[in-house]
């Protein structure tokens, strides 16, 4: 074990952690979505539900920020359930964040040229078929397959180009919200703020909801953790501040779109945020650039994500719970080559599902990322307990409260996905968790974790 992890490259800056992470959190939704926030809840609302939402998710990020901070190993949530819960419970949390991890890479892999249909409306060419009423073509596919290729390879040739590509992707993203921001002011209009709240405690719920999946991402932080070259204590610090810094930035969206937009645009709005950045500057141009920085969203997404998926799949077949051909490091540019190629390959079949298959992926994705939040928290507790005089560099508070608190929010939002509930899945996606869990059954059946493997995790102190 120990030889294999001491290849990796401790390559990864303090601003390289945070653009990991905040990369990951800030996706496309806020291009497409931010209208509904301020609909839905109204523009105080909104900004009341994200400030709720990001203190929620603070406390599983606390949980997380402990635990890595004492076991800064690759694979985050596998080592940390190994050590507190043993294989069986480590095998259903890498699993489930696997299978968080790769539905993601799916969502980006569709989300890609969906997006570009807004800058390039009728590029779809070359129909092949139609899936739950979304048609697909050649061309849609192909820009799909290609973005996979082009962040598979990125990802491929070391931790260092796909550190750069995320730098410069987040700083855009970044740059192009600080204009939306800054010129609410000045374009926009205060009258455009009202009503503060819609549909009262129910509107701020509503958006409270949709909260949880925008800020999946700080826990890439956890999968690459071998690969930072920042001391242990920081890592969690930097946690806490890229969920942080989201939650700024999602309420810094509402400020923007709700002064550029009144109620009756935002209704009409299919891309508030576009449309809110083109109606403050009186150009469409700006509009444009402001979809751009949600593809560049997309892609910060995209590669966080295939970061950590691989680093979980390198873990996962490190201990001997996967074929040991995923836990092979390239020799030359020290990746999970393997482990890359893989997810790679499966984002490129998503494409071929067409644009529903966005939905599915989300929603079966976000139950299993609940899943692995809660057996963290578990473990968290459970370490609290077992090991009191286990290092800590980074303590999230005295007591357990933390921990329960983070237990406790899983559970609240796994109850959403829930029949009955608003966020409920449908057949397909829990279809798409059957197979996942179908084949996870196999390899849980045939896993082996050698005693020496546990040996070393159970003595492991940073």
């Amino acid at each position: 074990m120990g030889n294999a992890n001491e290849k990796m490259t401790k390559i990864l800056s303090r601003k390289d952690v945070i653009a990991l992470a905040f990369g990951a959190m800030i996706g496309w939704g806020w291009v497409v979505l931010s209208g509904d926030w301020i609909t839905q809840a109204g523009t105080l609302g909104g900004m009341v539900a994200f400030l709720i939402g990001g203190l929620m998710v603070t406390f599983v990020g606390l949980t997380y920020a402990e635990l890595v901070a004492a076991m800064p190993k690759v694979g985050g949530e596998h080592y940390y359930t190994l050590r507190a819960l043993g294989p069986k419970a480590s095998f259903i949390a890498s699993w489930a964040i696997a299978m968080g991890y790769l539905t993601v890479v799916g969502i980006e892999a569709v989300a890609f040229p969906s997006v570009l249909d807004y800058l390039f409306p009728g590029y779809g060419q070359g129909y092949l078929w139609t899936v739950a009423g979304s048609e697909v073509t050649i061309t849609w596919v192909l820009v799909g397959v290609l973005g996979s290729i082009v962040i598979t390879a990125l990802n491929y040739f070391g931790i260092q180009p796909a550190a750069v590509f995320q730098t410069i992707c987040t700083l855009f993203i970044i740059v192009v919200g600080l204009l939306l921001f800054i010129g609410a002011p000045i374009g926009g209009s205060t009258e455009n703020f009202h009503p503060f709240f819609v549909n009262g405690f129910g509107g701020v719920m509503s958006v409270i909801v949709m909260v949880p999946f925008l800020f999946v991402g700080f826990d890439v932080i956890p999968q690459a953790a071998e690969e930072m070259n920042v001391p242990s204590k920081k890592i969690g610090s930097l946690l806490l501040i890229s969920v942080t810094l989201a939650v700024v930035y999602y309420m810094a969206i509402v400020v923007g779109v709700g002064m550029g937009l009144d109620q009756a645009a935002l209704k009409q709005s299919d891309l508030a945020a576009a449309d809110a950045i083109a109606a403050i500057f009186g150009t469409p141009l700006i509009g444009n650039v402001l979809v751009l920085a949600g593809v560049a969203g997309i892609l910060t997404s995209w590669n966080a994500f295939l970061i950590g998926g691989s680093r979980v799949l390198y873990a996962m077949a490190e201990s001997g719970m996967l074929p040991a051909w995923l836990g092979q490091l390239h020799p030359k540019y020290h990746t999970p080559s393997n482990a890359i190629l893989l997810l790679g390959g499966l984002s490129c079949i998503a494409p071929f599902f067409g644009e529903e298959m966005l939905t599915w992926l989300v929603n079966a994705g976000g139950l299993n990322i609940v899943v692995s939040y809660f057996l963290v928290a578990v473990s968290f507790l459970f370490l609290r307990k077992k090991e009191p005089n286990m290092k800590r560099p980074f303590r999230a508070g005295k007591g357990p409260v933390v921990g329960y608190l983070a237990i406790l929010l899983s559970l609240f939002i796994a109850v959403q996905y829930m029949p009955g509930m608003e966020a409920s899945l449908n057949w397909q996606e829990w279809l798409i968790n059957l197979l996942w869990w179908v084949a996870g059954v196999l390899f849980l059946l045939r896993m082996n974790v050698s005693e020496s493997y546990l040996a070393e995790v159970k003595t492991h102190m940073e």
